[in-house]
């Protein structure tokens, strides 16, 4: 189960406006090509687990509502979807992303409205700048991808890992995002980036602490893995230091084995 996280979204100005309706029958990357510059902003369905609770707070539900004897007589107000992307275009190029989930917007007379998108089409050009695209936007297009509803990033954003083309924030980026998904291939995904000698000390470092924030059942083992055989010391000695932060009883148990010898 994916873990209570709160993401604070810088805030600054919305130069954003009223605007002009979808077009029918366009994709969205020929929609964005028709305003190279200028503030574009879209709405696509999140998660049923995100909410927003005004001033950019970004919010994954969890457990978050209080024990279940007493969730009867409380509930915050946290707003759920839709995701809104604000994207800042220059010649033709997307140079700032700010994300929200819920409110509404304001009304300037700067930008134009896509309105709602299809949300494995956002999600797809959102990995898409991630991949192609240099700077802050780079790196801020991948969180509103990874809260779109019913899309798969992982595999995506595990890519864009390895990519030693990518700015390195850029690639712990997508590594901490992937630790937030859920299933054992996402776990088995990040395991491989540790092992893999090719990818950056700092990315496989990120990769290891995301693996220290999956389920025990899955990130402990791949923990021990890590501990027992990888041949980098820095990477072994931080499996250890997160093994040592889990108390779980199998890393108590290797450490004693270690111990011994």
């Amino acid at each position: 189960m994916i873990r209570a996280l709160t993401v604070n979204v810088a805030a600054g100005a919305l130069l954003l406006a009223a605007s002009t309706g979808p077009v029918q029958g366009q994709s969205l990357e020929r929609r964005l090509q028709g305003v190279p510059n200028g503030t574009v902003r879209l709405s696509f369905a999140a998660r049923p687990d995100v909410c927003g609770s005004g001033r950019g707070s970004i919010s994954t539900r969890g457990d978050r509502r209080g024990d279940s004897a007493h969730r009867d007589e409380w509930e915050d107000d946290c707003e759920g979807g839709p995701v809104r992307v604000a994207m800042d275009m220059e010649a033709g190029k997307v140079v700032a992303i700010r994300t929200y989930v819920g409110g509404r917007w304001k009304s300037p007379d700067s930008a134009t409205d896509f309105g709602t998108v299809g949300v494995k089409e956002a999600a797809d050009w959102l990995l898409d700048v991630a991949a192609k695209a240099t700077g802050r936007a780079a790196r801020d297009a991948i969180f509103p991808a990874t809260i779109a509803d019913s899309v798969t990033t992982w595999p995506r954003l595990l890519a864009l890992a390895k990519d030693d083309a990518r700015e390195k924030e850029v690639r712990r980026q997508a590594v901490f995002w992937v630790s937030q998904a859920a299933g054992e291939r996402a776990t088995d995904g990040l395991a491989a980036v540790v092992g893999d000698a090719a990818v950056d000390q700092e990315v496989r470092l990120q990769a290891v602490f995301a693996l220290s924030q999956r389920p025990k059942d899955e990130g402990t083992p791949a923990l021990l893995n890590v501990a027992r055989a990888n041949r980098d010391p820095k990477i072994r000695k931080q499996a250890i230091f997160w093994l040592g932060q889990s108390r779980d009883p199998r890393a108590l148990a290797h450490f004693e084995s270690v111990l011994a010898k």
